[in-house]
């Protein structure tokens, strides 16, 4: 009865209780992660720290580990934060299955995602963030005349393209045997208007910025819009050569 205390304190828990291979094996483990992790931290702060040496010398090393998934800003805390309602709008041609084109209505994808927001205590980070930040990182690399400035714009907007897609196919813009031709965004700006006691005078009328259209690739075409008008196709063809 007295040996037991004995025996149980003799026991060791945790990473003293593994092999010393495996306890070797751990401690590297834990060396990579805490690497990783400081690195990870390191690159974020001198992302969003004032332009110095070493984001002069190395800042497409830091943009590059950081866009797009872990961008920051400062707009939260800015001293004048974002004061304007921002609505994106999209309407497409397609190409009927009787070889037509046809112009959709204005589709309007802001809303469409404050309404799927309105009323969710967990709402998805796509339906908060996908829309507005493809947009603000499309008006970010494009200059006045919506022309891309570098790599970085014409990436943004195969990101709309797809987005397009992916929303005009929810909407059901493109019925069965049609196929979504080209696209074309366009944002309506408002004011938010300042409390009374500001003083501050701002004005009400909203500002509409309309992009050209764009055509539509296969590529880009990720099997979801225009999807049914493809395969209808497809089907048609292959019962014409079965005919044959």
């Amino acid at each position: 009865m007295t040996t037991a205390p004995a025996a149980t304190a003799g026991l060791s828990t945790g990473v003293a209780a593994l092999s010393p291979r495996y306890q070797v094996g751990a401690v590297v483990a834990l060396a990579v992660v805490a690497v990783a992790v400081c690195a990870h931290i390191g690159l974020v702060f001198l992302h969003v720290a004032p332009s110095n040496t070493l984001t002069k010398q190395h800042g497409s090393v830091v943009d590059e580990w950081v866009f797009p998934e872990f961008e920051q800003n400062w707009k939260l805390f800015a001293p004048n934060p974002l004061q304007q309602n921002v609505a994106v709008q999209l309407r497409a041609e397609v190409s009927t299955a009787d070889g037509e084109i046809r112009t959709t209505r204005w589709y309007d994808l802001s809303a469409e995602d404050g309404r799927a927001i309105d009323g969710n205590p967990l709402p998805s980070h796509t339906q908060q963030n996908e829309l507005r930040r493809a947009w603000d990182f499309f008006v970010a690399s494009h200059d006045s005349e919506d022309r891309p400035v570098g790599l970085r714009g014409t990436l943004s907007e195969t990101y709309l393209r797809r987005i397009a897609l992916l929303r005009l196919d929810r909407d059901g813009a493109a019925g069965p045997g049609d196929v979504v031709e080209r696209v074309q965004y366009r944002s309506r700006t408002t004011n938010v208007e300042p409390p009374p006691w500001s003083g501050e005078k701002v004005s009400d009328r909203p500002t509409v910025r309309e992009l050209p259209w764009w055509s539509v690739s296969a590529e880009n075409r990720d099997g979801r819009a225009g999807k049914s008008g493809r395969a209808a196709q497809s089907g048609q063809a292959g019962q014409e050569g079965g005919a044959a």
